[in-house]
């Protein structure tokens, strides 16, 4: 009989797949499940035409079994502001019954987890994208140093992005501006579990990125250990709750 704690996941792609982070991080700890909301492009009108279906797919989500609920999309879920965020999130519990996050949550709790004020921003988005979530950061409590993205708006070619390529926009925001006490790599669809590696032993700061960052902070909000060695530094400290 399976008795791992069942988590449930809204993600941006229309099909639906649960993010590879979740069997990396939390292979024989717990099992995911996803509803994908048909995101067609990474953008304020592509965040717009699919956001009001978060209640549907948190429903049924709820009826699968679920446990607790993450909104996997930091764009998102931080588009419209910390306000926005918050009516996600009771959008969500009402219309499961469950406790719930979003990714935005996740990245905020792991930069205060990491004791970060002053963060580094490396992204996927285009410029629009990226002075929204300046002002999610700063609105949060954190002074953003520097914010740079890839310009990528197609929701698939974001996990194509070799990790080479995500080390060098993580060290060029980390140098651009000096003092940074982490670096955010900020949306969901890329794969960052090498590069956060690298970077981390090369520049001696944490780096937080988003889908990692959702997972830990869904297994928190589930009050799931949390703690993955061997994949940055977030994940080497012991916790079992969410942190905000």
């Amino acid at each position: 009989m399976n008795t791992l704690a069942h988590l449930g996941l809204i993600v941006p792609p229309a099909d639906g797949a649960v993010p590879p982070e979740g069997a990396a991080l939390y292979a024989g700890r717990a099992q995911f499940s996803a509803r994908g909301l048909g995101l067609a492009e990474i953008s304020n009108r592509g965040y717009n035409a699919v956001i009001d279906r978060v209640a549907e797919l948190a429903r049924e989500l709820a009826d699968a079994g679920a446990l607790a609920l993450s909104l996997m999309g930091t764009s998102l879920s931080f588009y419209r502001g910390g306000r926005a965020n918050e009516d996600l999130k009771r959008t969500m519990a009402q219309a499961s019954g469950l406790a719930c996050t979003t990714m935005s949550d996740a990245v905020v709790n792991g930069l205060r987890r990491m004791n970060a004020q002053r963060v580094a921003v490396a992204t996927a988005y285009i410029d629009e994208v990226n002075h929204q979530l300046d002002a999610f950061l700063r609105e949060s409590g954190f002074s953003p140093t520097v914010v740079r993205g890839l310009s990528i708006t197609d929701v698939q070619a974001v996990a194509d992005v070799p990790p080479a390529v995500l080390a060098d926009l993580c060290r060029e925001v980390y140098r651009a501006q000096p003092g940074a006490d982490a670096i955010l790599i900020s949306c969901g669809g890329l794969r960052t579990l090498a590069a956060t590696q690298l970077v981390e032993a090369e520049l001696g700061v944490p780096v937080v990125s988003s889908s990692p960052a959702g997972f830990w902070d869904l297994m928190c909000t589930a009050g799931l250990p949390a703690h993955s060695q061997g994949h940055g530094r977030l994940f080497e400290l012991p916790t079992a709750s969410s942190s905000g």
